[in-house]
């Protein structure tokens, strides 16, 4: 028997975004410093063709403390904040920091920063 089969269905996905092995490292140094003062105590991390995350938590039941984001930059821009930089910190749609270099944008978390409301 005959089975009709689409092309379509075979072809590569677009990939999605992610971090470097130097980039976690980068990110994992920072979490766990502030792990070990009981300030974070949960992270996750996304991976989408057009972004990845690393999202902080102070516990896995609330709303990311602090989301640190890569931006693809490659091709048509898909945000104002993708021509802009290409790593942002954020917290609870608020940017803080965007930067073209993680390193850069990660030197927020160097100050005694701490979320102070809910």
């Amino acid at each position: 028997m005959n089975q009709l089969v689409r092309i379509s269905d075979y072809q590569r996905k677009a990939s999605a975004l992610h971090f470097t092995r130097s980039e976690l490292t980068q990110l994992l140094g920072v979490y766990s410093s502030r792990v070990i003062t009981g300030e974070w105590r949960d992270y996750a991390i996304g991976a989408t063709p057009g972004f990845a995350r690393f999202c902080i938590y102070r516990s896995s039941r609330e709303e990311p403390l602090f989301t640190v984001t890569k931006l693809a930059t490659e091709g048509k821009a898909r945000s104002s904040l993708a021509r802009k930089g290409k790593y942002v910190v954020s917290t609870r749609h608020r940017t803080l920091r965007q930067s073209n270099s993680l390193l850069d944008a990660l030197e927020i978390f160097k100050s005694d920063l701490k979320l102070v409301s809910h």
